[in-house]
């Protein structure tokens, strides 16, 4: 099955939709957004998030920047339907731990992939394990694994450089620098979160992105990013806290 600019999807890890009885469909978009549903939940359900399928705009709160959101979301939609790159191709979403980016990430990823694009999901970490012979699920081989990742018209890959330091391999390295640079060479969109911001603050503890990836991987995402910083409170602290 042909998804609009050629991408077939038997090829993206999508079960051939089942013909009707007569072998026509009335609408061909009918199994289209089906398949591209499918492709979003699949990638959702192996990163263990179904929760959050229900996320949509309308849930997230005024510091999760909807409208920011909505916006850069429907450029995408109208560059695909005019066959044309998108003007910003990146979206850089940092914050703290626990401030509602993956909600953020999840409701644009839902939305887009209800609006024509095929979405996929995945962290940082996980793709990066997946690359390695034998590692990925459903018997994914690491280039199938790659195509999958780069092909897609949206990437969300969450928490960029999650749970990396300064030992970073040159595998790491080398393989988030290949999919950055793949993905922006096609014109293909990106989304990424992450608890750490570009660069370390003097005075401040932490590392930035480019302490474990490097001013070249930096760069390329800066070139075309929109920057949607996301502050508030760990939502995800009880508001008592626990007594041990």
């Amino acid at each position: 099955m042909l998804e609009r600019g050629g991408a077939d999807m038997s090829k993206l890890g999508v079960p051939a939709q089942p013909e009707p009885e007569d072998g026509l469909w009335e609408d061909v978009s009918v199994p289209q957004s089906r398949a591209r549903r499918n492709l979003w939940k699949g990638s959702m359900k192996d990163a263990a998030h179904d929760e959050y399928l229900h996320f949509r705009f309308e849930h997230l709160d005024p510091s999760q920047k909807p409208n920011t959101l909505r916006n850069w979301l429907g450029s995408l939609v109208e560059a695909k339907k005019r066959e044309a790159r998108p003007e910003v191709l990146n979206l850089i979403v940092p914050g703290n731990i626990g401030s509602g980016k993956t909600a953020a990430v999840c409701a644009l990823g839902n939305e887009a992939s209800e609006q024509g694009l095929v979405v996929r999901f995945v962290k940082h970490a996980t793709y990066l394990t997946w690359r390695r012979p034998d590692s990925a699920p459903h018997n994914l081989t690491a280039h199938q694994v790659r195509e999958r990742f780069v092909s897609c018209d949206l990437l969300i890959l969450d928490e960029l450089c999650g749970e990396m330091d300064m030992t970073a391999t040159e595998f790491a390295r080398k393989e988030t620098i290949d999919l950055v640079d793949s993905r922006l060479a096609a014109g293909r969109a990106t989304a990424f979160s992450t608890n750490l911001r570009s660069r370390s603050q003097p005075g401040s503890p932490g590392l930035g992105v480019v302490d474990i990836l490097g001013e070249r991987l930096l760069s390329r995402l800066e070139a075309s990013a929109h920057l949607v910083r996301i502050q508030g409170p760990d939502r995800r602290r009880p508001a008592k806290p626990l007594d041990w």
